[in-house]
């Protein structure tokens, strides 16, 4: 399936929140996620994307609509050199080889554009499908912390994944 990653503009609204609020997307991220996600959660993300030069978050695009999101997240201090990825996608297009394309995609452009020597995520231990799209991305297991995030209720395992330049 075709996609391409672009800046999020203002005429995305509607399809990030069409796409953003879902349980399914938000149980494998972050609490920064908002879930539900609102208009307002919307516009101040794609606000908070325009103020990056060079661009660090991009919209996957699909069919003409914005489907999913692909970043990387600065480090500060003695992490500089590294970037953090973070990524979703519509749980229409799951299983379909997006992500895995996407992330080879981000995982170029971030060593070319950025001065950095590795590109670390951090999926949850349950998120099997996000692992195995960072493994066929070239991303090698680091670390496992058993039982270090608490989403939801519940005690997860962290999973560290990295790509060195």
């Amino acid at each position: 399936m075709d996609f391409k990653l672009r800046p999020w503009n203002l005429d995305d609204i509607k399809s990030l929140v069409e796409y953003a609020n879902n349980t399914e997307i938000a149980k494998n991220l972050t609490n920064q996620f908002p879930s539900p996600y609102n208009r307002d959660n919307g516009e101040s993300f794609i606000q908070m994307t325009l103020n990056d030069n060079p661009t660090q978050i991009f919209a996957i695009e699909i069919n003409g609509k914005a489907s999913g999101g692909i970043g990387l997240h600065s480090q500060t201090d003695i992490h500089l050199k590294n970037m953090e990825l973070g990524y979703w996608l519509a749980e229409i297009y799951w299983s379909k080889g997006i992500m895995t394309k996407a992330v080879k995609q981000m995982v170029d452009y971030g060593f070319k554009t950025f001065q950095i020597d590795r590109i670390f995520a951090r999926p949850f231990g349950p998120n099997i499908s996000s692992q195995k799209v960072l493994e066929k991305a070239g991303f090698k297991l680091e670390a496992k912390f058993e039982k270090t995030l608490y989403k939801n209720g519940k005690y997860l395992d962290e999973l560290i994944y990295a790509v060195r330049q």
